[in-house]
């Protein structure tokens, strides 16, 4: 979140936002985060070079190491506060960078790990070099500000000039012999108003300006690296796909459990009572009986195998690994309780991972579209788009369909997120539904 306070005006507001910026809250504050700046900045400055002065100077002796390492743990100290800084005056939220890691016991651990870590270095950079920036814009922002102030509000206190100076007001040009040009008519007090004004107008958005490039010091020098993040990500991410694996298999052993290993556990059972009916000593009725058992549990045994052969499907079926996705997709529409035309256009075959995965989303929406849309048709699309391959699924049903936690939606879109995927769901109530997915392309 950059800019929290001005994103958007408030609803229900006539007067313009660029009307409104010169007395909006987020402008003052992020005029008073480049005030404060120079001062602080001053003090990080000189704390910088007087730590890095310090230690290279004693680097011929331990002690060198030791101010140096002692230097660097209070850069990162200050920029803690840098980041509340940030984050209270600009809305600015930065994460917090990796906390120092000793790989040894003890002081010299502790030590070692400070120098060697990229981000005390990088915290010693911000001190270094925000310096001349925070001068810079603190400068430029405190006097085109005050200016405009003072000039918009030049007809309140022009009196001043005849009264204490001697001349009628402000004077645009002058000699040594004090001829010159004063602005003190109407129309001069109204033109000096005027450009007073348009520059207390364009002050919030040229301070709007310099603070961008304050955010871009912070989150790139304040902030973890871009490795840090995308470590952090994957082990989100493999934490994700653990819980859907773990997911995954407790489906498949509540499938099991519930479906096939039930119907072939009244299968033993029918198969036992058709053999006490056979050895049975009435051969009148016995075979009649046991005949109908059987028949039974041949009904009982084709559920079964019907269950068992769906749910390897499910997983991962023959048809997707032998010819492709499109195939595989034509074979899970045919078999969808709602009509649905299935359009697949790539010019090559994907990744299995991803192959498999586009299956398993496209599975799992035609499913949501079979029990909950009460649509009539449904469409699926896939295709490829520069290094994504996209897939969309359509329908005309109730709409309503969400992400909400819990939902078989939000897993799935959690699913997608593990392998840098997206899931964008757009169902308003009374529909229709579209739901749309995008995975990253990675060739076989």
């Amino acid at each position: 979140m950059d800019l929290a306070y001005a994103s958007t005006p408030p609803r229900g507001s006539h007067v313009p936002v660029g009307l409104r910026a010169p007395f909006s809250g987020w402008a003052w504050r992020e005029f008073l985060y480049l005030f404060l700046s120079l001062p602080i900045a001053s003090l990080m400055f000189a704390y910088a070079v007087a730590v890095v002065s310090a230690g290279a100077g004693l680097l011929i002796t331990f002690l060198g190491i030791l101010v140096l390492a002692g230097g660097l743990a209070g850069c990162r100290a200050l920029g803690v506060v840098e980041r509340g800084r940030a984050r209270a005056l600009l809305g600015l939220e930065v994460a917090e960078p990796a906390p120092v890691r000793a790989t040894k016991p003890g002081p010299m651990g502790w030590i070692g790990a400070v120098l060697k870590s990229g981000v005390s270095w990088r915290h010693l950079l911000y001190c270094l070099f925000h310096f001349p920036w925070a001068l810079f814009s603190f400068v430029l922002a405190t006097v085109f500000w005050s200016v405009g102030w003072a000039l918009l509000s030049y007809p309140l206190w022009r009196w001043t000039f005849p009264a204490y100076l001697g001349v009628p007001g402000i004077q645009l040009w002058g000699d040594h012999d004090g001829h010159g040009r004063y602005l003190a008519s109407p129309a001069e007090i109204a033109g000096v108003s005027a450009v007073g004004l348009l520059l207390v107008l364009a002050g919030p958005w040229l301070i709007h300006g310099l603070t961008q490039v304050d955010r871009v010091m912070v989150r790139g020098l304040l902030g973890p690296s871009a490795l840090a993040g995308r470590v952090s990500e994957l082990e989100s991410d493999r934490g994700v796909m653990v819980d859907t694996a773990a997911a995954d298999l407790r489906r498949i052993e509540r499938e099991l459990h519930d479906g096939a290993q039930a119907r072939l556990t009244s299968l033993a059972r029918d198969l036992e009572l058709a053999k006490e009916k056979l050895a049975r000593e009435k051969p009148a009725d016995g075979p009649e009986a046991a005949a109908r058992v059987v028949d039974e549990a041949h009904g009982e045994v084709k559920v079964a195998l019907r269950e068992l052969r769906d749910l390897a499907r499910g997983i991962h079926p023959a048809i997707l690994t032998d010819r492709g996705l499109g195939p595989a997709l034509s074979a899970l529409a045919a078999r969808c309780t709602v009509p649905v035309a299935a359009s697949v256009d790539l010019p090559v075959r994907p990744a299995a991972a991803i192959e498999a995965l586009a299956y398993v989303t496209v599975s799992e929406l035609l499913e949501n579209v079979s029990r909950h849309a009460r649509a009539t048709r449904a469409t699926v699309d896939v295709w490829r788009a520069a290094d994504r391959i996209v897939l969309r699924v359509t329908d005309d049903g109730r709409g309503g369909a969400t992400t909400d936690a819990g939902g078989r939606l939000a897993d799935l879109a959690g699913r997608l997120g593990s392998v840098d995927g997206l899931l964008v769901v757009d169902s308003p109530a009374g529909g229709p539904t579209s739901i749309s997915a995008e995975l990253p392309w990675r060739g076989r």
